[in-house]
């Protein structure tokens, strides 16, 4: 062999360790939860985001890194978080809801960030529209706003004699709540019913509001789609069942956790549909161009220990519906 050609050959095999490196390139992704770390909402949600992302051949530890970071709804906390995310600069950010997504937007326009349970993105201003949102953000929101009216008329099923509702929420981490209390009062005006807002900044202050509600007959409750109500949700089933309330919520662990009845997406789902996202942002493709995209897996819970704990009897047809009846 040639001196030339050696030197050619043994230069391409040099090479050769370089390429099977860059194929398999550590991909960087950081998770900001708007959840405890020992919240098993938030686990379940990011394994879903997990096993779906092994499938399409992103595994953590050979080429892929995630970077968890779990804030809660202490806002400064999640103010640090994000500037500490957003310094070590990841390939994608993974936002949990509203808040996080706020405060991320505010620390960076180029990394790409794809949020996984919102409401009303456009109107919250993170994105241009749903089909071409602009910017370096995208992703997958939780529930439409008319919803409120289906709650309203679950409760009425459910509790026949209810008159009065109140719809809780906390205004720090639903800054988007006008858009759910809007279709709500229209409902309740079609039902009969007198809708009243609660807005609550803690656990104490939500008591006082069941306080309130239980000291006349006829009330119930609704749980608005809220990062506040879905961390507290067991303190929150604990507070109904004290007070004696009948309460519809958004969150399908809530009716398993002993709440009354709740109605919503499958907030996994959002997030292995979001593993889809991560990919092909990894591929090259860029948050502007992809579409937000609205939940479609939807399930109804009904919890007939509760139903019977607060003397309410569940019409047969309501259980038919539903997707999963707790006995």
């Amino acid at each position: 062999m040639k001196r030339r050609q050696f030197i050619t050959l043994l230069g391409g095999a040099a090479a050769w360790p370089l390429v099977a490196g860059a194929q398999e390139r550590m991909r960087r992704l950081a998770a900001l939860m708007q959840y405890t770390e020992d919240d098993g909402q938030g686990k379940r949600w990011l394994a879903a985001l997990r096993d779906d992302l092994q499938k399409l051949g992103w595994i953590e530890g050979r080429n892929l890194h995630i970077d968890y970071r779990w804030g809660g709804t202490d806002m400064n906390l999640l103010q640090r978080l994000a500037k500490e995310i957003v310094a070590a600069k990841p390939d994608v950010i993974l936002s949990s809801s509203s808040s996080p997504t706020r405060i991320l937007k505010q620390e960076t326009s180029t990394i790409p960030i794809i949020f996984g349970n919102i409401v009303d993105p456009v109107g919250q201003g993170l994105v241009a529209s749903m089909a071409l949102p602009g910017g370096n953000i995208t992703g997958f929101v939780n529930l439409e706003p008319s919803v409120t009216g289906k709650y309203l008329e679950l409760l009425k099923e459910i509790a026949p004699r209810v008159s009065r509702v109140a719809i809780f929420y906390n205004p720090a981490t639903a800054p988007y709540h006008e858009i759910y209390l809007k279709p709500l009062k229209a409902a309740a005006a079609s039902l009969g019913i007198a809708p009243i807002a609660a807005p609550v900044r803690n656990l104490a202050e939500l008591e006082s509001v069941m306080a309130a509600q239980a000291r006349e007959p006829d009330h119930g409750l609704i749980a608005m789609p809220d990062g506040f109500n879905t961390t507290n949700y067991q303190e929150i089933v604990k507070l109904t069942a004290r007070y004696k309330l009948p309460t519809v919520y958004s969150d399908l662990v809530t009716a398993r956790a002993g709440g009354l009845l709740a109605y919503g997406n499958d907030i996994a789902d959002n997030y292995r549909r979001a593993a889809v996202y991560v990919d092909r942002i990894f591929k090259g493709e860029r948050p502007a161009d992809l579409p937000v995209q609205f939940p479609v897996k939807f399930e109804l819970v009904i919890n007939l220990k509760t139903a019977k704990a607060l003397g309410l009897d569940v019409p047969w047809f309501l259980q038919q519906r539903a997707d999963e009846v707790i006995e």
